[in-house]
């Protein structure tokens, strides 16, 4: 009873909190927004790194800010973003595994599932990774450190785990090879595989010099190379043809630091090692020198300058042409410092010999901009066959070239001649041409006229060639397996204006997007002056498929991009007169017309609702309406601003529906000349025109003084107090300390100070609930059309931006308008929702694409009504999405495929074929021939794909010297001896000597002394190397097997000593028979050795 009472006093009496009132109809919420990335486009300017699986036809780029860029075939791109932004210093693809291997700067080494596009392992190293190396076709790495250590790692897919195995490269076992009294710690900067050594040798370079053979198998070093305490027998070269052979007899070697490497034979016998002082050294490293006394080097050199750049990175490819006795040495570095940047490509020529190496070519590759890495790999595909080099260049710039154009730059002894390059093939240019203005359309996709044009683009891209490079030479890249989903229809269209004055139009459907169709600005037969100008606005009505295209003279054309081939017309407008002309078109975009009457640049066009109308608005700051369907001007105003400034915005409402149907521009029976048309337009310095949309006469002009006049654009919410409830006036939550400032009719400013001009009867009644919004550089306005068509700007709400805004898209949910997407110079992105404007959610270009803001960045956002946009920065075009409900990309099945599997399968199975082929030398059989075309096009350099690596498991699953044996196959019973096999169970008797047996023992003393000959021989044991003792008392199996059966042995041997005490006194008592005989051995073996025993 006193809990109840208290607790009545306690609450003094008061009523239960009311419940919380459902968010107004329209508005977003914070658990609506999912900001993520759709796709990406392009590469991105902060490419470092490069890697190519020659398998899947896949090439990887690695960046400085954390992400890795996939690149295909046809149009298939992937962007893989680390949690971390960091630089990589180690790309490399586990080839046909559909795995990437990454190496950040903090070295953290992550493997990348290509199917999931995501990460599936990572491990944290503790120390600096100073080199990185993967066994082709397997899971295997080696990782070299600061401190010269070699440790061995493995992923398993199937567990989904990145291990450290036990194995390791002993550096005591590498100083003893090499002569050195303490163990090497010195960084690893160089670790290769031998080709043809079914991976068990590793070629291990050091920061100092030193090159190491290793052999995994057996645990120790087959060859050194580089150290200075060693001869060295060879000779010197220059890259020009005429040079000569000189002794290496006075070659430092001390202090000569590594800085690249790479392999120059197909067997792995030549190393081709690039050092910092620019010198390039040919070590020998075939078998053949194992037992010699000395090394072999050719030292080679770009130039003869004392000072010189370092050999950064090489890169060898086999020549054909010269079969195992020559091949392309690609070198960046090694030039005179101060020289002009280039690739070096040298031709190499052994064919008389190591000794006899020769340079027969040099020819120099100009590079567009700064070096960032290169790829040498041979590629065979139904495209493209043979080698290519893959050049990227600061800023992300790829290129490529075949062997062609090698071959026939290196053919120029002159060098005179400059080889074109195939460049990167982009889905979305931005750069050449550039790209000035974008839009993002969404199509309905059952009007008749979308269902036509989805016909035509079915049609178009089974017209289109598989990613376009050129007109006699595609892009290599063929990999990824584009989606196929069955129930295509047309949804999305993204389109682009250039400099050039062309269109580009993409089917944007899919993540994937792909070209439909390029406008060219000029037509085959007629010249107009100005049409090549730079396009500026455009406009597309997506129930006609009419797009509008202005540019910067002034110009407007109209095209239908669904028509048939036909004899039509063109007309040509312009302020004096009107041509028609003849013009035969094919199948695709008709070219309607063209309008030319006003030089100043065109900045916005708006087709009118329910009529074939067209409303313009230029930079001078007048408005013209046009007619398209007879094409002609109907009116051109003056300029709507005093000051002269560009119009930023159109606005066309119409007496008929708003819902109604847009009438084709060419059906001259859709013409109804009753309607009444209203024009809004808005000025950048904030003034807002009512016009006449048949006459162009001003109804309304009201200009609001703003701090900052620079508007951005407006927005005309259409019954806005039906869809959601009405601002009340009050201020929005603003938790982010944003300034909020409500102006009430009162405090608007007065008939006078605007100017107002008022004839609204009609707009009122068409403007009755409608909503302006306008968008400045420090602020949002609402405003009420019915007031402004009264001559009073009557401001509903005003919010206070925190940073400069530079673009504002509209989003939508059930239709309706639900919030603002504001993007600022800053880079941060705000969505407010209505209808009090508050701040729902915040994000960056940093956060979401590792952007920073670049001026005119906003010229080619463009967004569409259910939180799509797509930005562009430099060569980098990526569809961003904000809204958690919105899936319209259909993800993740409507995204390509990074890794095909059937290949990787076909793969497998053909080199399968090659291995056993090679045992067994068979003929190879026609069935598989035809699977992967091209893939023993070149044997010598995919000898390391062939190889079986399975046995691999056994030897990196201990540690060195401790691995179990391999003597004997599996089916090989090993016999073990032991002395406890040796059976005693039975009693031995032992008589008295007779007389007889004395005698005998008499005669036998002599075989005795016989026995011990050469007591006094002072011979020295024998030296056991390390593999004769393993090999005579190691075991096999595993540790706790062997453990158990001591175990064993050990309770057998107690029990067999048991049965051996219980005879010892019947043995002692013949032990005196002995006795006799062990005296004289005594005397006999003093002065022998314990190892002649």
């Amino acid at each position: 009873m006193f809990a109840r009472k208290f607790l009545q006093k306690s609450s003094g009496g008061q009523n239960p909190p009311p419940p919380i009132a459902p968010p107004p109809r329209g508005c977003l919420l914070a658990e609506d927004l999912d900001p993520h990335l759709v796709t990406h486009f392009g590469i991105p300017s902060t490419a470092s790194l490069l890697a190519f699986d020659p398998i899947q036809c896949l090439l990887a780029v690695g960046t400085l800010d954390g992400r890795i860029k996939v690149i295909g075939g046809d149009n298939i791109e992937a962007i893989l973003a680390s949690p971390k932004q960091l630089p990589f210093k180690n790309l490399e693809f586990m080839q046909n595994q559909g795995f990437l291997v990454s190496i950040s700067n903090e070295n953290e080494i992550q493997v990348w599932d290509l199917d999931l596009r995501q990460p599936a392992s990572s491990l944290k190293w503790e120390s600096n990774i100073t080199a990185f190396a993967i066994l082709h076709g397997t899971g295997y790495m080696y990782v070299g450190d600061e401190y010269g250590m070699v440790s061995v790692l493995n992923y398993s897919a199937d567990e989904g785990k990145l291990l450290q195995l036990p194995y390791y490269v002993p550096t005591d076992a590498l100083a003893e090879a090499a002569g050195l009294s303490s163990p090497i710690d010195y960084p690893v900067v160089g670790l290769l595989s031998q080709p043809c050594s079914k991976g068990t040798r590793l070629l291990i370079a050091f920061s100092n010099g030193l090159l190491f053979l290793w052999d995994a198998s057996e645990d120790h070093v087959v060859l050194v190379r580089g150290n200075k305490d060693l001869p060295v027998e060879g000779s010197t070269v220059a890259d020009s043809l005429e040079a000569s052979h000189d002794e290496l007899s006075d070659l430092e070697l001390d202090g000569k630091e590594i800085s690249s490497l790479c392999w120059a034979s197909t067997d792995g016998s030549v190393l081709a090692a690039g050092y910092v002082d620019g010198d390039i050294l040919f070590w020998d490293f075939s078998d053949g020198q194992k037992g010699k006394p000395s090394n072999h080097v050719v030292k080679l050199q770009l130039s003869s300058a004392e000072k010189r750049l370092p050999v950064i990175v090489m890169h060898w490819c086999l020549d054909v042409s010269r079969k195992s006795s020559g091949g392309k040495l690609f070198i960046y570095g090694g030039d005179i410092i101060g020289s002009d940047e280039v690739l070096t490509m040298l031709g190499l020529d052994w064919s008389s010999g190591m000794g006899g190496l020769k340079c027969v070519g040099r020819a120099d590759l100009t590079l567009s901009g700064s070096f960032a890495d290169m790829v040498l790999s041979p590629i065979a595909s139904s495209r493209q066959s043979g080698m290519f080099l893959f050049l990227l260049t600061n800023p992300g710039q790829l290129q490529a070239y075949d062997d062609a154009s090698l071959a026939s730059l290196m053919s120029q002894k002159e060098n005179k001649i400059s080889v074109s390059p195939l460049p990167y093939p982009m889905v979305v240019p931005t750069m050449d041409p550039h790209m000035t203005v974008a839009t993002f359309a969404a199509l309905n996709v059952n009007d008749k006229t979308s269902l036509a044009l989805s016909e035509i683009v079915l049609a178009a891209k089974a017209r289109t060639p598989r990613t376009p490079s050129g007109e006699s030479a595609q892009w290599p890249l063929t990999g990824g397996v584009p989606s196929h989903l069955d129930d295509y229809k047309l949804e999305r269209l993204y389109m682009a204006g250039y400099q050039d004055g062309s269109m580009r139009i993409w089917d944007a459907t899919y993540p994937c997007l792909s070209l439909i169709y390029i406008l060219e600005p000029k037509a085959s037969v007629i010249d107009i002056t100005g049409v090549d100008a730079s396009v500026t606005a455009f406009c597309f009505c997506s129930k006609t498929s009419c797009l509008a295209v202005g540019n910067e003279f002034g110009m407007v054309r109209l095209f239908k991009l669904v028509g048939h081939a036909s004899g039509g017309t063109l007309e040509v407008v312009t302020n004096t007169e009107k041509k028609a002309h003849h013009l035969h078109q094919e199948d695709g975009p008709q070219w309607l017309a063209a309008f030319s009457f006003l030089s100043s640049p065109v900045c916005t066009l708006q087709f009118v609702q329910s009529t074939r109308r067209l409303a313009v608005g230029f930079k001078c700051g007048k408005v013209a309406m046009l007619d398209t369907g007879v094409p002609s001007v109907l009116f051109v105003t003056d300029s709507l601003s005093d000051s002269g400034s560009p119009i930023k915005s159109l606005y066309v409402q119409s007496s008929s529906a708003p819902t109604a149907s847009k009438s084709d521009p060419t059906d001259h029976n859709s013409i109804n000349s009753e309607d009444d048309l209203i024009l809004c337009a808005m000025t950048k310095d904030g003034q807002t025109i009512i016009l006449d949309g048949n006459t162009g006469k001003i109804l309304a002009s009201c200009l609001r003084s703003l701090k900052n006049p620079t508007a951005i654009c407006m927005h005309i919410i259409e019954n806005c107090y039906e869809n959601s409830e009405t601002p009340n006036g009050k201020p929005a939550g603003n938790p982010s300390g944003k300034e909020t400032h409500i102006i009430n009719a009162s405090e608007s400013h007065s008939p006078s100070e605007q100017n107002a001009v008022t004839e609204t009867k009609l707009a009122d009644q068409m403007f009755a609930n409608s909503v302006f919004l306008m968008c400045s550089e420090d602020a949002l306005r609402l405003y009420s059309l019915k007031s402004l068509s009264q001559g009073s700007l009557e401001s509903m709400m005003e919010v206070n931006l925190p940073r400069p805004c530079c673009w504002m898209g509209i989003l939508k949910k059930d239709g309706r308008e639900c919030a603002v997407l504001l993007l600022y110079r800053t880079g941060h992105i705000e969505i407010r929702s209505f209808p009090n404007l508050e701040a729902v959610g915040e994000s960056s270009l940093l956060s979401l694409l590792r952007w920073n803001f670049k001026p005119n960045m906003e010229k080619t956002v463009c967004s569409d009504d259910f939180g799509h946009v797509v930005l562009v920065n430099g060569c980098e075009v990526a569809i961003l999405s904000f809204l958690a409900h919105a899936n319209g990309f259909r993800l993740p099945e409507s995204l390509p495929l990074l890794h095909d599997k059937v290949l990787a399968a076909a793969a497998d199975a053909t080199f399968s074929h090659i291995s056993a082929h090679k045992k067994n030398h068979d003929g190879a059989p026609k069935f598989l021939s035809n699977i992967i075309k091209g893939f023993r096009s070149s044997t010598e350099q995919k000898m390391d794909q062939v190889q079986d690596f399975s046995h691999l498991g056994n030897i990196f699953s201990n540690p060195p010297y401790l691995k179990p044996s391999d003597i004997g196959g599996d089916d090989e019973k090993i016999v073990e001896l032991n002395i406890d096999d040796i059976e005693i169970d039975e009693p031995v008797i032992i008589l008295p000597l007779t007389e007889k047996d004395k005698k005998e023992k008499k005669d036998k003393r002599t075989d005795k002394e016989k026995l011990f000959d050469g007591a006094s021989s002072d011979a020295q044991p024998k030296t056991r190397t390390v593999e004769e003792i393993k090999s005579k008392y190691r075991k096999a199996g595993e540790t706790s097997a062997i453990a158990s059966q001591a175990k064993d042995k050990l309770l057998e041997r107690g029990e067999k000593l048991e049965r051996i005490s219980q005879r010892t006194a019947e043995l002692q008592d013949n032990a005196e028979n002995f006795a006799s005989m062990a005296h004289e051995l005594a005397k006999q073996m003093e002065k022998r050795k314990w190892w002649n025993i």
